[in-house]
C-alpha cells in the first residue's frame, strides 16, 4: 500500500509540477474526487490491456463524479421556476432580471453534462478494447464557451444573489436549504447545500475534466482512435483554463474537498512561530474547515516555489487556551532592545545607499548588493520583533504558539477563526494524498504573496512617510452598553505594526468624549489604525508571564496615510467604523526636517525655549524646576509604569502642563498629581526638545560625535569626560540629575520594559540634536538621512554615559585635564 500511496503522489506531484504536460500553466485547485483516486495510476507501459482497464477505471470514477455534478446543477435549478412564476405576481421574490442574473447558463451547463452522461454512461457498461469515447469528450470541450459566459457573469452572479439574501428572508431560507439528491444506486439521502457552494460547481468542474483527460490520455495508447481526440479536448480545455486563470477571483481562494465541497481560503499571512524555543517564519493558511501552518521548501533555481506543510488543525478541534488553561510561556529567543534599533538604524543607512547609488548609477550591482543585504536585516527584524502571544490548541493533541506584533492583527485571526467555527463544522482527517494536494495547492491560492518588508515592495511605491503624525481622538458612539473605554493608536514601521498611544479610560459610558491630542513617531508608515477596548480591572484574569492582554477589543479599523491629505497644514478630519462602532478623530502631520527644528522662544519669561542658564539664574537654582517636579512625579507613581517616556502623553494635557510652567501657575503640583504620567514624561521631554540650543551645547556637538567614535576605551573615556566638563554648570547639572534619574528608570526595566538602550533611544536626539543654525550647515537633506546617521550618534552618546559609573559633578571639576585637544 505505501507503493501505491507514492505512485499517487508522484502523479500529483507531475500533475502540480510538469510544465511538458501542463504547458499553459494550468492551476490545480481541487483534489481528484475519491473514485477518481481508487485506481492506482502505475504505468502499464507495452500492456495494452492493462491500459486500457486502467482507462475504464478512471471513465467509471469521472462518470460517478458527472452524476454528482448534474444532481447539483439540478438541485440549482429547481427553485427557478417557482422563483419564475413568482417574480409576475403581486409578492415577486425576486425579480426576473435578478433571476437570469443569478441563474444565467445554469440550464445550458446541466443539458450539455447530461447529454454528455447519457452518451458515456452505455460505453462504460458495454466496455472492450474497441469502445471510443475520445469524440464525447471533445464535443464536451468544444462546448466550453457556455463556461466562459458563466465566469465572466460569475461575480456579479454570486454579489446579487448575496444582496437578495439580504433583502428577502424567504429567498435567504431557499439558497441556504437546496436539497441535492444522492447517486442513483445509493440509498443515501438528499444533502444540503447552499446556493453559494453550488454556483461555485462549474468553475470547478472545469479544472477537474482536465485532470482527469491528462489521465485518460496517459492510459490510451498513441494508434488507438481515441488518442488524438483526447489530446485535442485537452488542448482545448487548457487554453480555456489559461484564458480565465487571472479573471476568476473565488476559483483562486478555494479547493474543493473529497466530498465535493468548496473549501474556501478565508485568510493567509506570514507569522512567527516558536517551534522548540525558536522563532520561525510560516505562510499560515486559513480554510473554511481547517488552519494549515506551512514553510516555503527550498527548490532548484527555474523550479516552481512549493510549500510543505507542518501542521494542520481542523477548525472543529482547535481551541484558544484560557489564560487560566496555559501552561508556563515556554522560553523564547530575544534580541536585546539595543540590537532591534540598530537593526533598524542598518535598515535606514542601506536605503539612503540604494537611493544615492540608483541616482548616480541607476540599477547596478551594487544596488543588487545593498538590496540583498536590506532583505536579510528586514527578515531578521520582521522575525525577531513580534512579542505579543497567540496561542492555538488541538484539543486532541499539542499546542502552538505564535509570536505577532500586534493586538490588531492578533484579534483578526481570532476573529476569522471564531467566525467559521460558528457554522456546523465537522472535524476532517486529511489522507496523506489529500494533505499532498491541498499544501501544493497553496502557492497558487495564497493572497499574500510576499515577505511584508521593504525590498519585496516596487521602487514606484511609497517610501510612507517620516516626522511626527498628530492625532486627537475624539470621541466614539454606536456602543449598545456602558462600559469603561479606551482607544490605542497603532502605526506601521519597518514591516510591522507598533503600538504608539493610548487614550485615558472613560469610565461607564455609551459615548466616550476624549479629545484627547497625541503626536506619534513616523518611520516610513503608511497606515494607522485605532482600537477601542473596554478595560478590565479584575487583576486575577492578568497573566504577567504571558504578557496577554485581557482587556476586551470592541472594534477596530484603520486609515491609510495619504501623504497628499495628511501633509496639509490643517487638521484633516475623519471617521473609523468598526462593528457599528464609529471612532471620530482628527489628524495632521509634520515632516522630519520641520519636527527637527528648535524655535526660541519670543517670550523670555516663561521657561520653554527659554536657554537654561536664564531659567536657572532666574529661579536661582541648580537645575530648572520642571525638571526637578518632573523626574520627582515619575518617580513617585510612574517608574512602574510600561514604555514610559516611549508612550506618548495627551498632547492636550502636556499643553496645559506647558503653559502652567511657563506662567508659574500655583496650582502646578496640583495639576501634577492629578495628571496622567505620560503626559509629565512627555511635557519633561517637549522641555528638553524646544531648548533654544541642546542640553549638551551646539558648540560641543561636533566633538562628542567625534569623541563616541574612538575605538581606544582610554582615550574615549578621557574624550567623554573631558567634554562633559566643558559644559556650562547649569547643563552639567541638569544632564547629570537627568543621567541618574534615567538609570532609575531603567532599574525597573522588567516591569516597565524600558531599558538603557530605550531611554537612549528616546533621549539621545532630544539631548543632542543640533538648533537650527548647526543643522543647516549640514549636507545631509533626506529626512531619513537625518533619522539614521545622526541618530545612531546620538543615541550611542547618551548610551555611553548612562552604561557609565556613577558621575560626580565635584569630582569632575576636581579631576586633572587629561584631553589636550581644543574643543
Amino acid at each position: 500500500m505505501e507503493e501505491d500511496e507514492e505512485e499517487v503522489l508522484g502523479f500529483l506531484d507531475k500533475v502540480l509540477e510538469d510544465e511538458d504536460v501542463f504547458e499553459s500553466d494550468l492551476e490545480l485547485d481541487s483534489p481528484l474526487t475519491p473514485a477518481v483516486m481508487t485506481p492506482l495510476h502505475k504505468s502499464f507501459k507495452g500492456d495494452t490491456e492493462k491500459g486500457l482497464e486502467m482507462k475504464k477505471l478512471v471513465l467509471s470514477g469521472f462518470l460517478a463524479s458527472e452524476e454528482i455534478y448534474i444532481n447539483q446543477l439540478d438541485a440549482l435549478l429547481l427553485p427557478m421556476k417557482p422563483l419564475r412564476a413568482a417574480a409576475t405576481t403581486s409578492k415577486p421574490v425576486l425579480t426576473t432580471e435578478q433571476i437570469d442574473t443569478v441563474f444565467y447558463k445554469i440550464q445550458d451547463i446541466f443539458e450539455i453534462h447530461k447529454e454528455f452522461y447519457d452518451a458515456l454512461h452505455p460505453h462504460i457498461q458495454q466496455w472492450d478494447d474497441k469502445v471510443t469515447v475520445g469524440h464525447l469528450f471533445q464535443k464536451l470541450a468544444s462546448q466550453l464557451g457556455v463556461y466562459k459566459a458563466f465566469v465572466d457573469n460569475y461575480k456579479v452572479a454570486v454579489e446579487t444573489a448575496e444582496k437578495c439574501k439580504q433583502a428577502n428572508s424567504q429567498f435567504q431560507t431557499i439558497s441556504e436549504n437546496l436539497k441535492v439528491k444522492g447517486p442513483k444506486d445509493s440509498k443515501d439521502c438528499p444533502t444540503t447545500s447552499t446556493m453559494e457552494s453550488l454556483l461555485y460547481k462549474p468553475i470547478d468542474r472545469v479544472t477537474r475534466s482536465t485532470l482527469v483527460l491528462h489521465d485518460l490520455l496517459k492510459h490510451t495508447p498513441k494508434d488507438h482512435p481515441d488518442f488524438p481526440l483526447l489530446q485535442d479536448a485537452l488542448r482545448i480545455s487548457q487554453n480555456f483554463l489559461s484564458s480565465i486563470n487571472e479573471e476568476i477571483d473565488p476559483r483562486r481562494t478555494a479547493v474543493t474537498t473529497p466530498k465535493g465541497e468548496a473549501r474556501q481560503l478565508v485568510k493567509d499571512g506570514f507569522l512567527v512561530e516558536v517551534s522548540e524555543g525558536t522563532r520561525k517564519l510560516r505562510h499560515v493558511f486559513l480554510f473554511t474547515d481547517l488552519l494549515l501552518c506551512a514553510k516555503m521548501k527550498k527548490t532548484a533555481v527555474g523550479r516552481h516555489q512549493q510549500y510543505e506543510c507542518k501542521w494542520y488543525i481542523p477548525l472543529a478541534d482547535l481551541t484558544f487556551q484560557t489564560l487560566d488553561d496555559s501552561d508556563t510561556c515556554p522560553h523564547v529567543q530575544t534580541l536585546p532592545e539595543h540590537e532591534i534599533e540598530e537593526m533598524k538604524i542598518k535598515i535606514s543607512v542601506i536605503k539612503n545607499e540604494i537611493q544615492k547609488e540608483k541616482a548616480v548609477k541607476g540599477q547596478s550591482r551594487a544596488v543588487d548588493r545593498l538590496r540583498k543585504k536590506m532583505n536579510e536585516q528586514e527578515s531578521c527584524l520582521l522575525l525577531h520583533s513580534p512579542t505579543i502571544p497567540f496561542r492555538i490548541h488541538n484539543k486532541h493533541g499539542k499546542s502552538y504558539l505564535f509570536l505577532l506584533s500586534s493586538d490588531y492583527e492578533r484579534s483578526e485571526w481570532r476573529e476569522s477563526i471564531q467566525k467559521l467555527q460558528k457554522k456546523d463544522l465537522q472535524a476532517c482527517v486529511l489522507s496523506s494524498v489529500e494533505l499532498q494536494v491541498l499544501t501544493s495547492s497553496c502557492f497558487k491560492l495564497r493572497t499574500v504573496h510576499n515577505i511584508p518588508v521593504t525590498s519585496n515592495k516596487d521602487d514606484e511605491e511609497s517610501p510612507g512617510l517620516y516626522g511626527f503624525l498628530h492625532v486627537i481622538v475624539h470621541s466614539a458612539k454606536g456602543f449598545k452598553e456602558s462600559a469603561n473605554l479606551y482607544c490605542t493608536l497603532e502605526v506601521d514601521s519597518f514591516g510591522y505594526f507598533v503600538s504608539k498611544a493610548k487614550t485615558r479610560v472613560f469610565r461607564d459610558t455609551t459615548e466616550p468624549q476624549w479629545n484627547e491630542e497625541f503626536e506619534i513617531e513616523l518611520e516610513g508608515s503608511q497606515c494607522l489604525r485605532i482600537l477601542c477596548y473596554e478595560k478590565c480591572y479584575d487583576k486575577s484574569k492578568l497573566n504577567k508571564d504571558d504578557n496577554e492582554i485581557v482587556d476586551k477589543i470592541m472594534g477596530k479599523g484603520q486609515v491609510q496615510l495619504d501623504p497628499q491629505t495628511v501633509q496639509s497644514k490643517n487638521w484633516h478630519m475623519d471617521v473609523i467604523e468598526m462593528n457599528g462602532i464609529k471612532v471620530e478623530f482628527s489628524m495632521k502631520f509634520t515632516s522630519r526636517d520641520l519636527s527637527l527644528k528648535r524655535t526660541p522662544s519670543k517670550k523670555q519669561s516663561g521657561v520653554f525655549g527659554v536657554k537654561i542658564n536664564v531659567v536657572t539664574k532666574r529661579e536661582r537654582s541648580k537645575v530648572p524646576y520642571i525638571v526637578r517636579q518632573c523626574i520627582e512625579e515619575v518617580e513617585k507613581r510612574g517608574i512602574d509604569e510600561v514604555g514610559i517616556y516611549r508612550i506618548s502623553g495627551v498632547a492636550t494635557d502636556i499643553q496645559a502642563l506647558k503653559a502652567a510652567f511657563d506662567t508659574n501657575t500655583k496650582d502646578i503640583l496640583v495639576m501634577l498629581s492629578d495628571m496622567d504620567i505620560n503626559a509629565i514624561a512627555g511635557t519633561l521631554k517637549l522641555y528638553f526638545r524646544e531648548l533654544p540650543e541642546p542640553l549638551l551645547t551646539d558648540r560641543l556637538y561636533p566633538a562628542f560625535m567625534e569623541g563616541i567614535a574612538l575605538s581606544d576605551p582610554a582615550a574615549k573615556e578621557n574624550c567623554m569626560m573631558h567634554l562633559l566638563r566643558s559644559l556650562p554648570d547649569p547643563n552639567l547639572t541638569t544632564f547629570l540629575t537627568l543621567l541618574e534619574h534615567l538609570k532609575r528608570v531603567a532599574e525597573k526595566e522588567p516591569i516597565n520594559k524600558m531599558s538603557l538602550h530605550n531611554l537612549a533611544t528616546v533621549f539621545g536626539p532630544t539631548l543632542l540634536r543640533p538648533s537650527e543654525t548647526e543643522s543647516s550647515k549640514s549636507n545631509i537633506t533626506l529626512a531619513s538621512d537625518i533619522w539614521s546617521h545622526d541618530v545612531m550618534a546620538q543615541v550611542q552618546v547618551l548610551l555611553y554615559y548612562l552604561q557609565h559609573p556613577p558621575i560626580s559633578f565635584s569630582e569632575l571639576k576636581r579631576n586633572t585635564l587629561y584631553f589636550s585637544t581644543d574643543v
